[in-house]
């Protein structure tokens, strides 16, 4: 049992209140996930020619006490064209970059192997750790973040251990996360079709099987909603999966709507949750159109 929220403003005054208006929701969930927690957040994109890369720093030895600043000088020392910053909380830091991320990536496993890549891309700001989602919003200042729309997940874990790398979203190429709540019977089956191919899994989380799968059909030309559609056929057991991308909000649930969901919809936000209990806050909850998704469909909000 896991608790997913998400959160998409459709009012421009509202983009500097998302992390705050986040925070109930995940903290709603806390029953539902008390292992870890994590989201990622989308807001103004970068220049075509910039990525920026959510890094985790709690594997290594040095922990929250890790050298950005080091990294970074030893980075543009041997990577003159990266241009690269970093923005550092704790054990987590937003790298920029003004080249392609491929190299970069090459770089951090080759001189940080035991730095974790959380996510790429030109929007996204990922963030993921364990400990209750009360603890992890304080330790990375979640009520501060700002953007167009989040995805946001707290995990109870029922079938891979209880470590940072394991806690959601999941990332899949750049600009693409996903969470996910419920259980696949056949995420090695998965795992076997898609590791020939080419794709590369870090865990053995089910739900990294499902964000692998969505990551190939991508790769290979498909758009969301029709990698979606093929999750369908493909991915076996119970499941509601939330996704985000640079400028949507997409949510799914299994032929039998095995989990829960509720979607609450005014003019101003799109906000999506486990449970009602983490909507009951949001301003003008008791105008909005509230409604359970239904089961086999797939539902997807523009920002």
């Amino acid at each position: 049992m896991c608790g997913i929220v998400g959160l998409l403003v459709k009012k421009p005054a509202l983009k500097d209140q998302l992390g705050a208006l986040m925070v109930p929701m995940l903290l709603g969930m806390t029953e539902r996930g008390p292992d870890s927690a994590g989201l990622a957040v989308f807001g103004e994109a970068l220049d075509a020619g910039h990525r920026k890369l959510s890094l985790y720093s709690g594997l290594t030895a040095e922990g929250s006490q890790f050298g950005w600043a080091a990294l970074v000088t030893a980075l543009n020392a041997d990577m003159p064209a990266a241009r690269a910053s970093a923005h550092a909380t704790g054990n987590h830091a937003v790298l920029t970059v003004a080249v392609d991320p491929s190299p970069v990536k090459d770089w951090l496993h080759e001189q940080h192997p035991k730095l974790h890549i959380l996510s790429t891309g030109r929007s996204i700001d990922l963030y993921k750790d364990i400990g209750t989602p009360g603890e992890v919003a304080a330790r990375y200042d979640f009520a501060h973040l700002r953007g167009t729309h989040l995805v946001g997940h707290t995990r109870m874990a029922t079938e891979s251990a209880v470590t940072p790398d394991r806690a959601h979203p999941f990332t899949a190429g750049e600009d693409f996360c996903l969470v996910h709540n419920g259980s696949l019977s056949n995420p090695y089956g998965v795992r076997r079709k898609l590791e020939p191919l080419g794709i590369r899994f870090d865990t053995d989380n089910d739900t990294e099987a499902a964000c692998r799968f969505i990551e190939w059909r991508l790769r290979d030309g498909d758009d969301l909603p029709t990698a979606l559609q093929r999750s369908f056929d493909e991915l076996d057991g119970f499941y509601t999966l939330l996704m985000g991308t640079a400028d949507q909000l997409a949510l799914i649930r299994d032929p039998f709507a095995c989990k829960p969901a509720m979607v609450a919809e005014t003019d101003d936000y799109v906000a999506i949750a486990s449970e009602f209990r983490a909507l009951a806050h949001l301003p003008g909850i008791n105008h909005a159109n509230v409604f359970e998704p239904a089961p086999e469909e797939m539902y997807v909000w523009k920002a």
